[in-house]
């Protein structure tokens, strides 16, 4: 069931627990715990790379200014990196079999900021700040740009030195509800760290292949999906025909048709309550009470969802984490240091 403490009190925690203070030097509290050697203003406090949280914000403010698809981008890259073995940047590194090579993560972008904000700090910072607090870091500002909260984000982290197609293991975009949370406890995180972020599908694209089933042939019945708002299912259908010409690319669609300028908002959770979702798994969060009961209280509060957003956000960015002398801080974040 859903904390009795409602909203109100929870909102508290949330601001207690993302250390919403001024000072540095201090940990996270509702972290994981492998995140507590994670700290605020960590390259200040060691004197490392004061300037290292305004320099990743320009870099991705100049992008930003051109391609607001860089917000849907870096949130994704984000939650690739930490969902599969932890944020360590692995989803980064290039080579035969390495994470980016596994289908499920196809469609991955942003990887050419990185690398730009990476050679922008090694001119400034040589070999102090990690790849994977690059990723934390801009993921946070492209999240503040497209209109959402400007969280803190802990630092600290160090890169990996493996990265394996192999332990890829994203949810079906058509998996149940309950499926799908057994894949968020099995990362670390539970129920409302689930529902807050698929919010993130509020916006960015997914092609076309990802719904068929939902369009077409729901649990192979040769029929659509039954519960979708008919007016969405006549433009999804219209977006992503059955079949495609012979040569014709998979087509990309809104995961948000209502929000084409991909913009931070709820309309994520009234198009679920209204079975406007493009995506089954999206869908799957009116069937759950708990599910269900944080949907509706999004849907009622953007400020609400921004700060569930930046908890949940700053939770999956201590999962796993590498600290201390474990890892290395990487040179360029494509390749391990020679």
């Amino acid at each position: 069931m859903m904390r009795e403490q409602g909203l109100v009190s929870f909102s508290i925690l949330a601001l207690v627990a993302l250390g919403m203070m001024v000072g540095g030097g201090q940990a996270a509290i509702g972290m994981p715990p492998e995140a507590a050697p994670l700290i605020r203003h960590f390259y200040k406090v060691h004197n490392t790379c004061a300037n290292v949280e305004p320099f990743v914000r320009h870099q991705v403010q100049l992008v930003y200014a051109n391609d607001k698809t860089v917000a849907p981008k870096l949130i994704k890259l984000l939650y690739a990196d930490c969902m599969v073995n932890g944020c360590d940047a692995s989803i980064l590194l290039d080579g035969p079999n390495t994470e980016k090579t596994s289908s499920k993560a196809r469609g991955l972008a942003a990887f050419v900021l990185i690398d730009k904000i990476k050679q922008v700090l090694e001119a400034r910072c040589p070999g102090a700040v990690s790849c994977a607090d690059i990723l934390n870091i801009a993921a946070r500002d492209a999240v503040y740009f497209s209109g959402g909260p400007s969280y803190p984000v802990f630092l600290g982290r160090r890169d990996g030195l493996e990265s394996n197609a192999a332990w890829v293991d994203f949810p079906s975009p058509s998996m149940s509800w309950e499926s799908t949370l057994a894949y968020f406890e099995s990362k670390g995180l539970d129920l409302q760290d689930m529902v807050t972020l698929l919010g993130a599908h509020m916006m960015g694209r997914v092609r076309c292949s990802n719904i068929l089933d939902r369009l077409y042939n729901f649990n192979n019945t040769g029929k659509p999906d039954p519960s979708m708002e008919p007016s969405t299912l006549t433009y999804l259908r219209a977006e992503c025909p059955q079949k495609v010409k012979l040569g014709q690319p998979n087509p990309l669609i809104n995961l948000n048709p209502s929000n084409p300028t991909h913009k931070f908002t709820n309309s994520y959770y009234s198009r679920v309550l209204d079975n406007k979702s493009v995506l089954g798994i999206d869908q799957q969060l009116i069937y759950g009470e708990d599910t269900h009961e944080l949907t509706d209280e999004y849907a009622a509060s953007l400020e609400d969802f921004k700060l569930g957003f930046a908890f949940s956000m700053s939770r999956m960015g201590g999962l796993k984490v590498l600290t201390g002398t474990k890892g290395q801080i990487r040179v360029n974040c494509r390749m391990v240091n020679k």
